[in-house]
């Protein structure tokens, strides 16, 4: 399990550990914050086709789907 904090998520890199549609780097683009200022959810961005996902960033925990960094 990759251990994450969410405050420094923005701009990171990720790999997707089964990647489809040609999608395996994603960057994070956005943070979605709730009313005291916690991260919520994230926003993915797929580097070979620009296709945005919005998530739980608890996902990004899960080294059986997404892995840290460009691999």
């Amino acid at each position: 399990m990759n251990a994450i904090n969410p405050d420094k998520l923005h701009h990171s890199k990720w790999t997707a550990a089964r990647p489809r549609h040609k999608e395996k780097h994603f960057l994070v683009t956005a943070l979605e914050r709730d009313e005291e200022e916690n991260v919520v959810a994230v926003t993915l961005e797929a580097v070979y086709t620009n296709r945005e996902t919005t998530l739980p960033w608890q996902v990004l925990k899960d080294d059986n789907t997404w892995l840290m960094g460009w691999r």
